[in-house]
């Protein structure tokens, strides 16, 4: 079963606000979502900032590598301006900060892991530790739906991830394919994944009902057409995450 919800933000605010930012989780709330997903790897100094991409000069037209640098210099970098004038001066977050706005916000997160250069292990590891820290209440209770889903492409990150807080649930990412892979299953198992989290394209009505009868949650990424979003969920999709949030709203499932 899956408790999260169903259509979440990509990287907070799809195309309308600078990845994997606060403006970008305000820009979210703005249009009803209270669910997103983002990115998380480390800075030089261990410490767990959001970002998606480990070259600065992707976004920032920077130099070097995210982990070339301590999280206090990386949050002085602008990461909006890129995005358009109002968002000039946009930082780069540390994780602890802004998963603390997301939860006090009541938005739902599903974290992707998103290991700098030999890092996937120490990732997983950050990344659970804080998340079990923050959520240690919820961890108590019964009603595990407003806990976060820990993801990764990284097996290795999601294990060290397991081993920090193995009640934190998981989800295993595949990158983008002709097809299913044939051992997807096996994959899932050895890393105590929930759910399994595919390209929309790689997906078929046939792998989407193999996931689905062997128990895993079925997630997909990204998906912009609300016409293909429409027919995934009626393939039992259980979730899908947008860039375009102004075409497809938070209850279009």
């Amino acid at each position: 079963m899956w408790p999260y919800p169903r259509v979440i933000a990509h990287r907070g605010g799809g195309t309308l606000a600078p990845e994997n930012t606060l403006a970008a989780v305000r820009c979210g709330i703005d249009h009803g979502y209270r669910a997103i997903e983002f990115d998380v790897m480390l800075a030089r100094d261990k410490v767990p900032v959001v970002i998606h991409d480990q070259d600065l000069g992707k976004r920032l037209g920077g130099k070097g590598m995210v982990d070339d640098y301590d999280a206090a210099d990386l949050a002085l970098m602008d990461v909006g301006s890129w995005a358009g004038p109002g968002f000039a001066g946009e930082p780069i977050p540390y994780f602890a900060d802004f998963a603390a706005f997301c939860k006090t916000q009541g938005v739902w997160m599903n974290i992707e892991i998103k290991p700098a250069r030999w890092q996937a292990r120490a990732t997983g590891r950050a990344v659970a530790s804080l998340a079990a820290r923050m959520f240690a209440d919820e961890l108590r209770g019964a009603d595990r739906s407003r806990l976060p889903l820990l993801s990764s492409f990284k097996k290795s990150a999601l294990q060290a991830a397991r081993e920090v807080a193995p009640e934190l649930p998981r989800g295993l990412l595949f990158r983008k394919t002709a097809k299913l892979p044939s051992n997807w299953e096996a994959r899932a198992h050895q890393v105590g994944a929930s759910a399994v989290h595919l390209h929309h394209q790689t997906l078929d009505e046939q792998g989407a009902r193999a996931i689905k009868a062997a128990g895993f949650g079925l997630f997909c990424y990204t998906v912009n057409d609300p016409g293909r979003a429409r027919t995934l969920l009626e393939w039992g999709v259980d979730a899908f995450c947008t860039d375009r949030i102004d075409l497809i709203g938070p209850d279009f499932a």
